[in-house]
């Protein structure tokens, strides 16, 4: 079962945000952060999945903060526009609407963090930057090998192409050397493996990861 809600930041800004509920009792609560192209059918059904696995899996819709309702495709174009709104909304204010979406769904319990693209580089400033979540996982986020002096305050696993043109392995090595305790997996794929709307889709590595992914929530949120 799916909704959309809208929630307030706590600098007053209102945002949509996709909710798919759990069918019996959640085992917790999940925010799921979109990549470049907005929350979009992909990403809606990433939520809806979560959520079949027993999560109360909310996404924000973080481009609300530059446009209401945009849902992008993969071309070039899209690709293109996504990355221009993605400069313009930043993110710093994106954590604020991460943070109301995650206290959307603390009544579930406790409450992890999971992000795409962009979204895996908000994720681990989610973790390092917001109180109360218990669990991160992160898919191949830009630009983390230059975040890497930040500190989590919950447990993070990672998740990386080892052909992903937009994030060299020599960042990701960065990422291991500066936090040996944190689980940093590479897989023989792209850039956007998991995502099945995607030429770079990698169906062995998304299954590998996922279940990595749900292994390490059942460990640290339940």
């Amino acid at each position: 079962m799916a909704d959309t809600l809208k929630l307030k930041a706590s600098d007053g800004h209102a945002f949509d945000a996709y909710l798919a509920q759990p069918s019996g009792k959640p085992r917790g609560g999940l925010v799921v952060i979109q990549e470049i192209f907005g929350v979009n059918s992909h990403m809606k059904s990433v939520a809806d999945a979560y959520a079949e696995d027993g999560y109360l899996a909310i996404c924000p819709a973080l481009y609300d903060r530059y446009k209401p309702g945009i849902e992008l495709g993969y071309d070039e174009d899209d690709v293109t526009e996504g990355r221009e709104i993605r400069a313009k909304v930043g993110n710093d204010d994106p954590l604020l609407d991460i943070a109301a979406a995650a206290d959307a769904v603390r009544s579930a319990g406790r409450v992890g963090v999971v992000g795409y693209c962009w979204g895996g580089t908000l994720t681990w400033l989610a973790a390092t930057k917001l109180d109360g979540f218990s669990v991160a996982s992160s898919y191949y986020g830009g630009g983390i090998g230059g975040l890497v002096d930040l500190q989590p305050k919950c447990p993070v696993i990672f998740h990386f192409g080892e052909q992903d043109h937009a994030i060299p392995m020599d960042e990701v090595e960065k990422l291991r050397k500066a936090h040996p305790d944190l689980p940093v997996h590479v897989y023989p794929a792209g850039h956007g493996f998991n995502c099945d709307a995607r030429g770079s889709y990698e169906p062995k590595s998304a299954e590998i990861a996922r279940e990595r992914t749900l292994q390490f929530f059942k460990q640290h949120m339940g």
